[in-house]
């Protein structure tokens, strides 16, 4: 949904910036709910303000919902079959690769930053380290550490320009 959403409002429709963008999706990963649901209702509140939030979350709610209501009532017969089963692999490979594509993307929109490539670095070694030692770490936990390294690095720098006007 990220790749989807940074093509259709910042490259195509253009109604925010790739800034504005990063900012979104760092405020919807950290809110509860969906990235969709929640990115959805960010932008549409940058472009029509409550009803501009309001109409943009029941549009991308409402499908979904659908959807998956329609695909409940006939699940067990609807997974029996040899095919969906392959569509769904198929289905997970796609995922892989617009998640992959999403994150590169934002990469080359951040801040080019020492802090940022720490970051970055850390949090992908990390990763890498937790799953090949199966330890269970939520991406919740990735988040908030980052984000009050974020805070820790402001605050530091506010000091020091404090210090510096005296």
């Amino acid at each position: 949904m990220i790749a989807l959403l940074q093509n259709e409002f910042v490259a195509k429709k253009k109604w925010i910036t790739e800034e504005e963008f990063l900012d979104i999706i760092a405020i919807a990963e950290s809110t509860p709910g969906p990235v969709a649901i929640n990115g959805a209702t960010f932008i549409g509140y940058k472009v029509a303000s409550f009803l501009g939030a309001l109409a943009a979350t029941v549009a991308v709610c409402i499908p979904s919902f659908v959807v998956i209501y329609i695909v409940s009532l006939f699940l067990d017969r609807f997974l029996s079959f040899e095919l969906v089963s392959f569509a769904f692999k198929g289905v997970q490979v796609c995922v892989v690769y617009l998640i992959f594509s999403a994150g590169i993307k934002m990469l080359k929109g951040i801040e080019k930053s020492a802090f940022n490539y720490i970051i970055i670095a850390a949090v992908a070694m990390l990763m890498i380290a937790f799953s090949v030692f199966a330890v269970d770490f939520s991406t919740v936990y990735y988040i908030l550490i980052c984000g009050a390294a974020g805070v820790a690095v402001y605050a530091l720098k506010a000091f020091k320009k404090k210090g510096a006007k005296k």
